[in-house]
């Protein structure tokens, strides 16, 4: 056989090679992470189909599902319709090796859970460890499209069922491969629809590229309808509401792990449902409602209709608390001096949240 015979025969079985590996490929990853998801205590996980594409350095999940077991039953985790994987090429050519995930229609439902031991809290960090483990590379940029987030709890009379859907997010330079001289280098911008209706945005910047991260965050939902809510309200402190729109603002930093800020809570036009005279109401609910009916009327500021406050926290991450007598003094003040603003305050700034000596 001639040299130049050879070298074809060579370069043809190579070929071939690559061929049939990249045909095998997809399996190949799709039985690892299968078989990952399944190893996780306490949880069922499974995988529909995965795509690789190799010339962009990606390679894409579809159907990714992860059910908590509970006894024979299962309750679902996540369920992320299609998850795309990549090498964020911008930063290659700075010299850093970091991944880039679309997240499109992720559906993440929480089970709020009492932790009676360390059991709770080693399944949660099993699941993630697992999920991180199906991402070789730091990420760095994280989109979610229609994405949706439930908090469910099982244990409350009724059964608790609180959801943001219709998620919008964009975070960026999450592992700082830009900006390196900036306090917060990443940023993070988040729009929602929340149970009731109501308008959610979530915009803030970040360091996470430490242990306790740096942020400076600025939340705010409006027009909530409260009586979405009643599963909640009920279940915590006994009443339900026939109308009204739910408000909440918060501005909250966190500077080399002290925090501060506030959380405004809003009610206008809220009316709670008359139990009296009701024979399935308990004595206690008649009471509490009672209490709450004459707190709103003297209490509440009767130009706007408007029962408000502004919460303050404070303090170091160990030790974070709300200050009761200004909470208060704020209830007091949207009464009788001047209604709150239905807007963020922009009176937090990062460079306040600093433990006092």
């Amino acid at each position: 056989m001639s040299k130049r015979k050879k070298a074809t025969y060579i370069v043809v079985v190579i070929i071939l090679l690559l061929v049939i590996v990249r045909l095998l490929l997809p399996t190949i990853v799709k039985r690892y992470v299968n078989n990952t998801l399944q190893e996780i205590p306490s949880y069922w996980g499974h995988v529909e189909d995965i795509d690789i594409n190799l010339y962009r350095g990606a390679y894409v999940i579809h159907q990714l599902k992860l059910d908590k077991m509970n006894g024979e039953s299962s309750i679902p985790f996540l369920n992320f319709e299609k998850s795309d994987i990549s090498i964020q090429w911008k930063s290659l050519f700075d010299g850093e090796i970091v991944s880039k995930i679309d997240l499109y229609r992720p559906k993440i439902t929480y089970i709020f859970e009492e932790q009676v031991n360390d059991s709770v809290k080693t399944s949660n960090n099993d699941w993630s460890k697992a999920l991180t483990d199906l991402v070789p590379i730091d990420i760095n940029k994280l989109t979610i499209t229609e994405g949706k987030v439930g908090f469910i709890e099982f244990n409350k009379s009724p059964d608790v069922d609180l959801y943001i859907d219709q998620i919008e997010l964009v975070a960026t330079n999450l592992r700082n491969v830009e900006n390196k001289e900036q306090k917060l280098p990443s940023s993070l911008h988040l729009t929602g629809v929340s149970i009731g209706g109501g308008n959610v945005k979530l915009d803030g910047e970040m360091d996470l590229v430490q242990q306790i991260p740096d942020v400076d965050f600025n939340f705010s939902l409006e027009k909530a309808a409260v009586k979405a809510l009643n599963s909640f309200t009920l279940a915590y402190v006994g009443i339900d509401f026939e109308k009204g729109n739910f408000d909440l603002f918060s501005e909250l930093v966190i500077n080399n792990g002290y925090l501060k800020g506030y959380f405004k809570p809003i009610l206008t036009d809220v009316k709670i449902v008359d139990s009296f005279g009701k024979e399935n109401s308990s004595i206690f609910k008649k009471a509490w409602e009672g209490f709450v009916g004459f707190f709103k009327f003297i209490f509440k500021n009767q130009k706007q209709d408007s029962l408000a406050t502004k919460i303050p926290i404070e303090g170091d991450l160990n030790n974070v608390d709300s200050n009761i007598f200004s909470t208060i003094a704020g209830i007091f003040k949207n009464a009788f001096i001047k209604a709150y603003k239905g807007e963020i305050d922009e009176s937090v700034m990062f460079k306040d949240a600093k433990k006092e000596e």
